[in-house]
């Protein structure tokens, strides 16, 4: 399988995230690409490509384009407003406050477009972003040109990115671009499954009101688990996208067999609306050591769900989500990648 990266991503390199009201070394950093390129040449997975560029357009086509000029332009504004940390949010509309305008203040501004406050904004993050689109793209250009799958080793990641909100560090939805980009070039329907441990809860929205876009999300129940206000079963979509949102919501210490059960029963779903394109939103903090999960994945389990996932025999682009920086989180993707290339 190739896989397709950028060493742009690597231009993000944020010092700050909160978490348990301290100011911690982001979880989400540069050395997970790392961990996981050099597990794809320890294996011989396949070989690593670049990624073209796409621009503004594919974005454009999924998210707010006010949203998009602020992404841009957060940290120049931050930085003229004389601060000198990272950019974070601090203050938002809520349930008993306006959220019918955008301030113009730089805090006003980060407050109204982010979810949450763990994700800093600085010097590298709108190239990173852009360059993690431009991956998830041309990694979806050589699936659909050739039919084989592939992997887009996306950093940072996408799938808590809504139309116009970013946060659970991700700024541009990756595939949900990916997947408005494929419909644009003639899928009739396509299939988003994220098997990431927290909701992708932005993808949820992008997708809510259609049906051209199957969303279909294994995780941990929101009750328990970031980020909190969606992801649960009964959320299953609105107006023609009524039954094409679909939430499979676990509890907490879930372990491999009570999760494969729940993969299949994705699966089958995934079958009956026969998609002409599966996107894997992969996240691998479901493991049992990730930091800041609570499953019981085991790395060997990995490859079975990659396995299993080859037995839908669809055209299957993979893009990278969650999973952070602990020794195995190259071992688990690429576990994945190599058990679809042998089932």
């Amino acid at each position: 399988m190739l896989t397709f990266h950028d060493h742009r991503t690597q231009n993000r390199r944020s010092t700050s995230e909160l978490a348990g009201g301290e100011l911690i070394a982001p979880l989400e950093c540069p050395e997970r690409v790392d961990m996981i390129a050099d597990r794809i040449r320890e294996v011989g997975l396949g070989d690593i490509r670049g990624a073209t560029m796409h621009g503004l357009e594919p974005i454009a086509a999924v998210h707010d384009p006010a949203y998009i000029d602020f992404i841009e332009n957060a940290w120049a504004d931050w930085r003229a407003a004389g601060y000198t940390g990272e950019a974070i949010a601090t203050v938002w509309p809520t349930r008993r406050t306006r959220s019918d305008f955008v301030p113009q203040n730089i805090d006003g501004k980060l407050g109204y477009y982010a979810l949450a406050a763990e994700t800093a904004i600085e010097a590298g993050t709108w190239e990173a972003a852009r360059a993690s689109v431009d991956i998830a793209l041309t990694a979806l250009d050589h699936v659909q040109t050739t039919g084989e799958a592939a992997f887009g080793l996306c950093r940072p990641p996408g799938h808590h990115a809504a139309f116009d909100q970013y946060g659970g560090y991700c700024f541009f939805n990756n595939a949900a671009i990916a997947a408005q980009a494929a419909r644009e070039a003639g899928a009739s329907r396509v299939a988003i499954l994220d098997v990431d441990y927290h909701h992708g809860n932005g993808t949820q929205q992008i997708f809510y009101d259609r049906d051209d876009v199957l969303f279909v999300s294994l995780h941990c129940d929101p009750v328990h688990e970031f980020p909190h206000y969606l992801g649960r079963p009964d959320e299953r979509g609105a107006g023609a996208g009524e039954g094409y949102n679909r939430n499979h919501a676990l509890p907490p210490g879930t372990d491999y067999t009570t999760w494969v059960a729940e993969l299949e029963a994705a699966m089958s779903g995934i079958d009956d609306y026969d998609p002409d394109l599966v996107i894997v939103s992969l996240g691998v903090d479901t493991f049992e050591g990730d930091p800041i999960g609570s499953f019981k994945l085991v790395s060997d389990d990995f490859t079975d769900y990659g396995r299993r996932l080859a037995g839908m025999k669809r055209p299957t682009l993979f893009l990278m989500e969650g999973g952070y920086a602990v020794a195995e989180i190259g071992i688990n993707a690429v576990n994945v990648l190599a058990g679809f290339d042998r089932g």
